[in-house]
């Protein structure tokens, strides 16, 4: 399970985005107070999501803390638009800066990227996916061999490597892949489970319940 710190006075709007998340297997802590939030051991935490107006000290100065004495993403939530206070957050040591208000779709797809990202810098010895995609080629390997794989196995398959170990909704893939344009009489099911076929027994295609796919080694 993926472990955020939330730093939000906002306890609604904290609420509303943790219930979105769980069903991604992410869980949210939130802190009101930035003085507990600081406290509260942030190296248990993979990712912090941290407001700038907040009461009794200011985000700025909690993401300059943070940033300088753990090694741990932020993403910076914030409704001031302040150009200046983007830059200063991203000076300090943020990695991404989300204006509110924002569809948690949005933020979810943000969280994946920068832990995708974060991981490929932070964690070079753990296991690789034996997958490797070639895009220009339009062809994705196992290992070094080329799968047989259709225009939409491939849009499909493509995603779901870029987003390994992670929940990919339905709608995140029909969006992106516009597998429907290409095939008509193809639906997302029959093509995940074409692909399922096409890859060994150690590399699972995950349905997740009411949500999407996830793909794992």
């Amino acid at each position: 399970m993926t472990k955020i710190l939330m730093i939000e006075d906002d306890s609604e709007f904290a609420s509303l985005l943790k219930a979105f998340l769980v069903p991604y297997n992410i869980e949210v802590t939130n802190y009101e107070d930035p003085y507990l939030g600081l406290s509260c051991g942030i190296e248990k935490f993979d990712l912090l999501i941290l407001d700038l107006t907040l009461p009794s000290m200011d985000g700025l100065e909690v993401c300059k803390e943070v940033a300088s004495k753990y090694d741990i993403p932020i993403i910076i939530s914030s409704a001031r638009s302040d150009l200046s206070d983007k830059v200063v957050a991203l000076q300090l040591g943020a990695d991404d800066y989300l204006p509110k208000p924002y569809d948690p779709q949005e933020m979810y797809a943000r969280i994946v990227s920068l832990l995708r990202r974060y991981k490929k810098v932070h964690l070079k010895d753990e296991p690789k996916l034996p997958l490797r995609v070639d895009k220009p080629k339009h062809t994705i390997f196992l290992h070094d061999k080329a799968l047989e794989l259709t225009p939409a196995e491939f849009a499909v398959l493509e995603l779901l490597v870029k987003n390994a170990g992670f929940s990919v909704s339905k709608e995140q893939i029909l969006y992106n892949c516009d597998i429907f344009a290409q095939s008509s009489d193809a639906s997302l099911a029959v093509i995940v489970n074409r692909l399922r076929k096409k890859l060994p027994s150690n590399i699972l295609i995950k349905s997740i319940r009411g949500i999407g796919y996830k793909l794992l080694t």
